[in-house]
């Protein structure tokens, strides 16, 4: 694993009138590394990582990513800059099919690459749609509506687009939600696959899927880091088993 740290964030807080939703959080994602964030119902995780994404604007604290002050960028921004989250970025548009969510997706990059007003390779294009529909496992729904495609495929298909934009940075929020054994048995192994070209930033309930995966965990209870480590150091934690793994 490398050493390099490819997002940092530092005293980052988020207030919501009289409720610290995100309290002085410093956290670190080092380059190559599938980190976990984990907590109970309540933790801060969804303030915390809209905040990572750009969606929310930090009350105070800052956020590094690549070595530059992103803070102020809007979300627009930092997914040039390479970070994608696939609840906010990859929505999926309902009524195309899911070969040209995964297309739209797999432009930004060819363009965040090329140029913004450089002409779009076409052969390439489909090419790179290809590949990603066939690493999720959607590769026979391409000519299919992406608002007919199951739930499950539906969440496949954010994943799909979010690898399309060949970020830096794949913030993952619940991406097995909905799936069942198999497809999250897929899931896992695509992940494993991802890492070795990019960071991913895994919000996830499903504890089997957190402790095989991840390299590192970090905890959140009430806005605040419980504790970071590797899975086994999280296992045997006591405070995160009493907080959220329900010990006692």
């Amino acid at each position: 694993m490398a050493a390099v740290t490819l997002l940092s964030t530092q005293n980052l807080t988020r207030r919501f009138g009289g409720l610290t939703a995100v309290d002085a959080v410093d956290f670190e994602i080092k380059q190559g590394e599938i980190h976990a964030l984990i907590g109970p119902n309540g933790a801060g995780k969804t303030t915390f990582v809209s905040l990572l994404s750009g969606r929310l604007a930090p009350s105070s604290g800052h956020v590094v990513f690549s070595g530059n002050d992103i803070t102020a960028m809007p979300a627009f921004e930092r997914v040039k800059q390479g970070i994608a989250y696939t609840f906010q970025i990859t929505s999926i548009y309902s009524k195309l099919s899911v070969y040209d969510n995964v297309a739209l997706a797999a432009q930004t990059a060819q363009r965040r690459k090329a140029g913004l007003f450089s002409r779009i390779d076409t052969n390439l294009l489909s090419t790179d749609v290809h590949a990603v529909l066939e690493q999720v496992g959607l590769a026979q729904y391409a000519n299919e509506t992406a608002g007919a495609l199951a739930y499950g495929h539906q969440r496949l298909l954010e994943v799909a687009m979010g690898l399309a934009l060949q970020p830096k940075l794949l913030i993952l929020d619940e991406p097995t939600q909905g799936l069942s054994d198999p497809e999250i048995a897929n899931f896992c192994g695509l992940v494993k696959v991802v890492s070795g070209q990019i960071t991913t930033l895994l919000i996830e309930h499903n504890m089997d899927v957190v402790m095989q995966l991840a390299d590192r965990i970090t905890v959140l209870n009430h806005g605040q880091v419980l504790a970071t480590g590797t899975p086994n150091d999280i296992r045997d934690n006591s405070a995160v088993q009493t907080a959220y793994l329900g010990g006692h």
